[in-house]
């Protein structure tokens, strides 16, 4: 009998272990289940100075603007969370192409050139480039220009138009890595005239007294775009789209326009 009632404490002892481990693996998987992962926090690169799209706001502190306020609304529509790095346009494409940033946006129109290497959102807001003098230069056009430097900014749209027809009307480039260098160049008389975004060049007209005019029609217009390394990021494409087109739905994106005056 004493050795049966050993044999029978032994049997109850190795189930009741056997139970607990059991119970400890389900707990230990449920608990797996239940995880989350966690958010990707995105660095998005954007200009330094390129009002109204983005501009420092002494007042704040921080970087405010167009660009701005599109990309927030859009980011608390479909919860995304990130990182906002103002380093100038040439300094945020690079930070794209290298992969330091997970996207830009600053002002950049869509261009197939520029699909070679970067891959777009839906286009968020129309524009093109234009001439600009000084306000009380004697050049009307293009015709005008030879023999002269034009200012342009790296790496931009203005630019790029620029270098195309420099050979044709006779001018030379120089160029610049922000746009309140350029304007400074040519309201000084360095250089004869520029090249800027038409929307751009007007709001630094009104809103900063420059002594600049603008000369013929606006060229080569656009969509601004926001952008990632071609092939990578997808997802955030889709979901800049998907909240982009929320936003303009639900009149959020046209308070943001009608904020900065269009």
């Amino acid at each position: 009998m004493k050795s049966t009632g050993r044999m029978v404490i032994i049997v109850l002892a190795i189930t009741m272990m056997f139970t607990s481990l059991v119970g400890c693996g389900k707990q230990a998987t449920q608990t797996t289940q239940t995880t989350q992962p966690t958010a990707k926090n995105y660095v998005i690169y954007s200009d330094n100075s390129f009002a109204p799209f983005e501009y420092y706001d002494s007042a704040t502190s921080k970087y405010v603007g167009l660009d701005m306020d599109i990309l927030a609304a859009i980011a608390a529509d479909q919860k995304i969370t990130y990182e906002i790095k103002n380093e100038g346009f040439d300094a945020s494409m690079g930070a794209v192409q290298s992969g330091q940033a997970d996207a830009m946006i600053a002002g950049m129109t869509i261009t197939d050139k520029r699909k070679a290497t970067f891959d777009f959102s839906d286009g968020y807001f129309q524009d093109g480039q234009i001439m600009m003098v000084g306000a009380n230069s004697n050049i009307k056009s293009l015709e005008d220009l030879k023999g002269s430097v034009v200012a342009v900014k790296t790496s931009t749209q203005g630019a790029e138009y620029a270098k195309g027809v420099a050979g044709k009307y006779g001018f030379t480039l120089q160029y610049y890595e922000d746009s309140p260098t350029m304007y400074t160049a040519v309201t000084n008389g360095t250089n004869a005239a520029g090249f800027e975004d038409f929307s751009v060049i007007g709001w630094a007209i009104k809103h900063q007294s420059l002594k600049i005019k603008t000369v013929g029609e606006v060229i080569n217009p656009g969509s601004y775009g926001f952008a990632v390394k071609k092939g990578s990021n997808a997802e955030l494409i889709q979901k800049f789209n998907a909240g982009l087109a929320n936003i303009k739905a639900n009149g959020k994106y046209k308070e943001i326009l009608t904020k900065y005056g269009y």
